[in-house]
């Protein structure tokens, strides 16, 4: 079946033809090479999403948007995306560039007619430049948010070696990912698997068991796991409940650093109910409120509530309700330079009061904010951008 798209209304606003056949990939590559041999190509990565930017259908950062949808890992972040396509951190850049370009208008209408239009008054600039400055520090900051909702909250499973770390995350994957084994310091490696928790999406991080050693591939799995834990956004820090809690167990949080840690007291349904009651209690004791759960993995105890606990430390602490998320880094840096720029204009406004001065200043802040929606992006830029597309994006 051959379906034409006319222009201006189709995807990339060009004529397009697609094709759409029955069979299996000898069929497809049959059609291709027809297709092929009366004068077509193969398209380049993003191409057709390139030609929408390049026609005016779609700005850049709406355009990279399309890739976010492709790869987004969860809900969260298929739906972030879908609303970054249709516009959201446009509107809001582009507001912001507007109000830059009604202090530029003013101060340089002053310039070149300075016997017909007054100066600005400086209170009003350094207003309309707080204002901006605000509106993109918020943008800046909401960037935490906007990578786990995009990449996922990295959340480390951390303990000494046998204590289950990598039953629990077995579990919660309910995929045996991880090799479970009775030996202890089976895991050498970082294992990472995504998966979503009541919404939220995750990057479960299994790692290797933490203890001294002398076996050298094994040190270099607990050093692993010791770098791993200064990146986590949320750590399970798992405790065996048939061996009790030693005070160098608990000496090792530390290595968990500013981050939420849930403490997890394993294999409950091993050992009787009097020493899995004196290690909750301990564990609640401790100085810091970690939330604590008992969980069993081969009878399944513990499991749902570990569940809705990561749920509720993660909402608390990472995530939160914003109406535009920047999720991109390179949109991060770009608004950074655009607060930059910024900065300079109110230090300029404030030690300097030239006005003719400030354009410059406000001239750099637009360009940093053109690179988001691509109005300022170079040939270079682009290339970079769409290159890591899929082929027939």
């Amino acid at each position: 079946m051959v379906t034409y798209f006319q222009s201006p209304a189709s995807y990339t606003g060009e004529d397009v033809v697609e094709i759409a056949c029955h069979g299996g990939i000898s069929v497809i590559r049959a059609v291709l090479d027809a297709v092929i041999s009366s004068g077509a190509r193969m398209a380049q990565p993003g191409e057709f999403t390139k030609r929408a930017f390049l026609n005016g259908k779609i700005d850049l950062s709406q355009a990279e948007a399309v890739n976010d949808v492709i790869r987004s890992r969860s809900d969260s972040a298929r739906k972030l995306a879908l609303e970054q396509l249709e516009g959201s951190l446009s509107a809001k850049v582009r507001k912001i560039d507007s109000r830059l370009l009604g202090i530029r208008a003013a101060i340089e209408a002053a310039i070149d007619f300075p016997d017909d239009v007054e100066p600005p008054d400086l209170g009003w600039i350094a207003e309309e430049l707080a204002t901006a400055r605000s509106e993109i520090d918020g943008l800046v900051s909401s960037f935490g948010r906007g990578r786990i909702y995009r990449e996922g909250l990295r959340m480390v499973i951390a303990g000494r070696v046998n204590v289950g770390k990598s039953s629990l995350m077995n579990a919660l994957l309910d995929d045996a990912r991880s090799i479970v084994t009775p030996i202890p310091g089976t895991t050498r490696d970082l294992i990472e698997e995504s998966l979503q928790i009541r919404g939220i999406p995750l990057v479960a991080v299994d790692t290797a068991g933490i203890r001294s050693t002398d076996d050298p591939v094994e040190k270099m799995g607990v050093q692993l796991a010791e770098k791993s834990l200064k990146s986590a956004d949320l750590v399970l820090w798992i405790f065996d409940a048939t061996e009790g809690i030693a005070g160098k167990d608990v000496e090792s949080l530390s290595l968990a650093g500013d981050a939420p840690v849930i403490l997890v007291l394993n294999k409950v349904d091993l050992c009787p109910e009097e020493a899995v009651v004196r290690s909750y209690d301990y564990l609640c004791g401790l100085g810091r409120s970690f939330p604590v759960v008992r969980t069993s993995v081969s009878s399944g105890e513990g499991i749902t509530r570990l569940e809705d606990t990561i749920a509720e430390v993660a909402s608390a602490t990472n995530l939160g309700e914003e109406s535009v998320l920047v999720t991109n880094a390179r949109h991060k840096n770009a608004l950074t330079d655009a607060a930059a720029s910024l900065e300079h204009a109110k230090a300029t406004l404030s030690e300097l009061p030239l006005i003719d001065l400030l354009s410059v200043d406000l001239s750099a802040a637009s360009g940093a904010l053109g690179l988001i929606t691509g109005e300022t992006a170079s040939d270079d830029l682009l290339d970079r951008i769409f290159s890591e597309f899929c082929i027939g994006k």
